[in-house]
């Protein structure tokens, strides 16, 4: 397998900078995940890992070696794409082996490792079968398996789930799950997807306009979000913004009152009486029902089966999204009282830096998740 390191990378179309100085470190064997909003470079940044696009600046080095001039096949990289990009006039088996016939590979050798992909990928009973045949999912299992039989360096995925339809994309994640635990490869994968990212990545690489906002385990950005865009990035519901005011300041904690009514409290990191911050709360951090200080009026409730999105209206600017369970007596117009679950506010500075280290599983003692 193999270890790449970014050193400043940079893309740019002419005036145009797509990239803006990445530094990155992917580790042998590791499964790291770029996700970011539409445009922010993600998919660039893979195809320059690959060889598809040209470097602008900056050094890329695989195992040690720079690779910025070297061609494509020959990085040892596998790119599975998110076109499927099967010929349509070869079977399963010919679409699998292209790139080793291509190569020289005896037909033995070859025929010896499509089988072994097609095992892996569960495909023996689709091999003598054209692409037309195949189902999506089964398409984008015979470019993975396309890819494996290269036994590549590393493997590079650019949304390769995002032409299937929900299911097949929770069946084919599984899959690709799997797959890097057999296989134990380094892999980078591009997508939009939180979900993906979330369940499939050792770490997770947040970009945004062709630089990195964070870079951590998943539930190092879920807890620990470094800014406002990780935070309303990652997460869903997304994570509820209240403007607020510091009110008093301790040598231990801060008081913040927040836009609409009520207080939370939280730890005390250069925050000063006066300051005007944005406290962040996850949805399924905040209790319905008790002495809450934060009331407010039940404006939409979505009954989803394991668990009940509420949307209420504080007057914080725009509804809070509270996540309840399943049993929660929630109705439209319901007067309720709301409880932020202690340690679990997260406050960001005027500059949209978070200035609070929130505990990683704060704690729903002593709360109610049922209208009052």
């Amino acid at each position: 397998m193999a270890h790449l390191k970014l050193t400043q990378i940079q893309k740019s179309y002419g005036a145009v900078d797509i990239i803006k100085g990445i530094d990155l470190t992917v580790n042998d064997r590791e499964f790291v995940v770029f996700v970011g909003p539409s445009g922010c470079g993600k998919s660039t940044l893979l195809r320059m890992i690959a060889g598809l696009e040209e470097i602008t600046g900056g050094e890329l080095t695989i195992d040690g070696q720079r690779v910025n001039e070297t061609p494509p096949d020959r990085r040892g990289l596998a790119m599975v794409f998110q076109s499927y990009a099967l010929y349509p006039h070869m079977t399963v088996a010919d679409n699998m082996g292209l790139a080793l016939r291509l190569h020289g590979v005896p037909k033995a050798e070859r025929d010896r490792k499509v089988l072994h992909a097609a095992r892996i990928l569960q495909l023996e009973p689709l091999l003598g079968r054209k692409p037309k045949q195949l189902s999506g999912g089964q398409r984008q299992r015979v470019a993975i398996g396309r890819a494996i039989v290269r036994e590549p360096k590393a493997f590079l995925f650019d949304e390769p789930l995002s032409n299937l339809d929900a299911a097949l994309r929770v069946q084919t994640r599984l899959e690709i799950a799997k797959l890097h635990r057999e296989l134990k490869a380094t892999t980078i994968y591009v997508t939009h997807d939180q979900v993906e990212a979330m369940t499939l990545a050792d770490r997770i690489v947040v970009l945004n306009s062709g630089h990195i906002e964070q870079i951590g385990s998943p539930l190092e950005l879920y807890h620990r979000p470094a800014n406002l865009f990780v935070a309303g990035f990652i997460g869903s519901p997304k994570m509820n913004f209240i403007q607020a005011l510091v009110k008093t300041v301790t040598d231990s904690s801060a008081v913040l009152e927040l836009q609409g009514g009520g207080v939370v409290e939280t730890q005390a990191v250069g925050l000063r009486a006066g300051d005007k911050v944005t406290v962040g709360i996850r949805p399924e951090y905040i209790g319905i029902g008790g002495d809450g200080s934060i009331a407010g009026k039940v404006d939409v409730v979505e009954h989803l089966g394991s668990e009940v999105i509420a949307y209420i209206e504080t007057g914080a600017g725009k509804p809070l999204t509270v996540k309840a369970s399943p049993a929660a007596r929630i109705a439209v117009g319901d007067l309720v009282r709301l409880e932020v679950q202690h340690g679990a506010a997260i406050v960001f500075g005027a500059d949209g830096q978070s200035l609070t280290q929130p505990i990683s599983n704060p704690k729903a003692d002593g709360l109610v998740t049922h209208a009052a």
